[in-house]
């Protein structure tokens, strides 16, 4: 699991682990891999017996409190309200047009040249942009804020952390709470209508958060809204790049551009690895594991199990057990925004985000191909996605002219 082969390509190793080791043991770092999407489902669902105390170390060191992940009861379900009132409605209306004029501005310099990086060039600057506007965060930042999320990242994500990459996360943690602080104190006093704004005036058991939970829950919402929706989009180019015959039915009817999103999400999930604590021993395929033993999900193995999916080593947006309306849902088949009490709360937000990039993108990517030389490569095993993805296409000038 910590190979350089099972790095270069998890998915090669999928079938392996779920029909020879679905409890797959790494002694390492002393923890438990379950590739069966009925394990991980169960596992996700089941959160008396699974709990996520982990996040004590994985994560709260750099989220400066406690996440959503780790609420249970009556705290989680006012607290994720919060969270999810700043995501839908109204809210999520106006962070549709702000996601498109984000796009258009980002996607405008390389119109004209015929060629773009849509990770590096647009995917991931576009993000964070999109995080920062739904938090009330100056825009002109995005390049520090990027780069303070990105050691906090490391640090939740990483398997294993050398001495030094760990005191450069929680430095990186560090600066973006002194960097929140004074934004807090100035929403506490004169609120606007981002989600920062409706933290800082919550109330729980009629008492407001504290700075820490506040700060927490920030930088929260900034890792799950930027994490993922950069690699997903270079992922939905990709496979549709592949399958062009997919490619020009999404071009021709813009209402399967969603099913294609929720096929991207299955078939390549940005989150692979999603971990729980046993609280009492439990027995997988006649394997049993330990009690307090850290257990790690494998979502992309999951939702490549023939048990879940017809013919899952394919992708194909036109598969009869995925459903679209349902793939953004607690009802999903697939487990890329895992399962259960802590489903990601952003799932109608990324679909909207992706959706709206996705449909912009697509008229104005014409005869898009990747660019001559292009070699493509991923990386990660706990977040996963392409390291770069050059892509040339028709020339736009202009008002939207083309010249071939």
């Amino acid at each position: 699991m910590l190979s350089d082969e099972f790095a270069a390509a998890p998915e090669h190793f999928y079938a392996r682990l779920r029909e020879r080791t679905p409890v797959h043991y790494e002694p390492a770092i002393d923890s438990y891999f379950l590739s069966r999407h009925q394990d991980v489902k169960r596992v996700l669902t089941d959160h008396d017996a699974f709990t996520t105390e982990m996040f004590q170390v994985r994560a709260e060191p750099v989220m400066r409190g406690r996440v959503l992940a780790q609420m249970t009861g009556a705290e989680h379900t006012a607290k994720r309200k919060i969270v999810v009132r700043g995501f839908t409605g109204s809210a999520l209306q106006d962070q549709i047009r702000a996601i498109h004029t984000n796009a258009a501005e980002l996607m405008a310099p390389f119109l004209p040249q015929g060629r773009v990086d849509l990770v590096n060039d647009f995917g991931k600057p576009f993000a964070v942009h999109a995080a920062l506007d739904v938090l009330g965060l100056d825009r002109a930042d995005w390049q520090q804020v990027a780069g303070w999320h990105a050691g906090v990242a490391e640090f939740v994500t990483s398997l294993a952390l050398t001495p030094e990459r760990r005191r450069h996360c929680l430095d990186c943690a560090e600066r973006l709470d002194a960097y929140l602080a004074p934004v807090i104190r100035q929403r506490r006093s004169r609120p606007g209508e981002d989600l920062i704004s409706k933290l800082c005036t919550a109330e729980f058991d009629g008492v407001t958060m504290s700075d820490r939970d506040v700060t927490a829950l920030i930088i929260n919402v900034l890792i799950a809204a930027a994490e993922p929706a950069d690699k997903t989009i270079a992922l939905l180019f990709k496979h549709l790049i592949d399958h062009p015959e997919q490619m020009a039915q999404v071009r021709q009817d813009p209402d399967l551009l969603a099913a294609a999103i929720a096929e991207t999400l299955r078939f390549t999930p940005p989150v692979q690895l999603i971990p729980r604590q046993t609280q009492e021993s439990a027995v997988f395929a006649g394997t049993t594991v330990p009690a307090g033993a850290t257990v790690f999900c494998m979502i992309g193995a999951a939702n490549r199990d023939p048990d879940a999916f017809a013919d899952p080593d394919t992708f194909d947006i036109h598969r009869a057990d995925l459903g679209t309306a349902r793939s953004f849902t607690a009802a999903a088949q697939h487990l890329a925004f895992g399962a259960g009490l802590h489903q990601c709360v952003g799932a109608a937000f990324a679909r909207a985000e992706i959706e709206t990039v996705a449909a912009l993108l697509l008229p104005l990517l014409d005869e898009v191909r990747y660019s001559p030389g292009f070699r493509y490569r991923e990386t990660g095993l706990y977040t996963r996605g392409p390291v770069s993805l050059s892509l040339d296409f028709t020339p736009v000038h202009g008002s939207g002219t083309r010249r071939g």
